[in-house]
């Protein structure tokens, strides 16, 4: 049985990179760790921007790494077992995870803060140019 494209409108078209890159995303969201995406308004001639806030308390900024990687925000988090500890009972458990963001062309990553258990990422969203292009038509006769 084929997979019917989410894309596949015959209006939409070169759009298969896309849905291959929507295919690798949503493949790798387990829901950990839980995350918000919300818009900050710009303010002072500043454009609106992106924010990302995933909750990874226990973790320090050294087991945290978040990179670009073509179009794709990364972000991995990397916690060491302490042998040295011995539990009567442990609820909180050292796990890793790897977290992917799909950009658009032109998005850009301003940094990264971390605060009280809160990794925050900001992106800025590119103002769309508009390109009004006139294309020549030909006679062959």
């Amino acid at each position: 049985m084929s997979r019917v494209s989410s894309l596949s409108s015959p209006f939409l078209l070169g759009f298969d990179e896309i849905e291959r890159a929507l295919d690798r995303v949503t493949k790798g969201a387990d829901g950990y760790p839980p995350y918000n995406i919300e818009r900050v308004a710009g303010g002072d001639g500043q454009p609106e921007r992106l924010r990302i806030t995933l909750a990874v308390a226990g973790f320090t900024r050294e087991q945290l790494d978040v990179t670009v990687e073509e179009s794709q925000l990364l972000i991995r988090g990397r916690q060491q077992e302490d042998k040295t500890r011995q539990y009567l009972h442990r609820g909180i458990a050292a796990r890793q995870f790897q977290r992917t963001f799909l950009l658009a062309d032109g998005m850009e990553v301003l940094g990264a803060d971390l605060r009280n258990g809160l990794l925050s990422i900001d992106l800025a969203r590119p103002e769309p140019a508009r390109v009004v292009r006139s294309i020549a038509i030909r006679d062959t006769d």
